[in-house]
């Protein structure tokens, strides 16, 4: 299990904002969970990080970054 923080550098709906947005945990079958850090709190399930980096990438704007402790 890894945790990884959710950074967009730009806000393309105008709902999530910008900067660290999110938090998540990939789980060892690679599994992903992420909870949205704005005004509209939410949880987020995937089936892995490519997945979620499709979804919410919105072409290079939001990047996944692994926590490294």
């Amino acid at each position: 299990m890894r945790t990884f923080k959710v950074i967009r550098d730009k806000d393309i709906s105008g709902v999530s904002g910008t900067g660290e947005v999110a938090e998540g945990v990939e789980f060892d079958d690679g599994q992903v969970v992420i909870c949205w850090l704005s005004k509209y709190h939410s949880i987020g399930v995937f089936d892995n990080l490519t997945c979620l980096e499709k979804i919410h990438g919105h072409n290079g704007s939001t990047k996944v970054v692994l926590n490294t402790t």
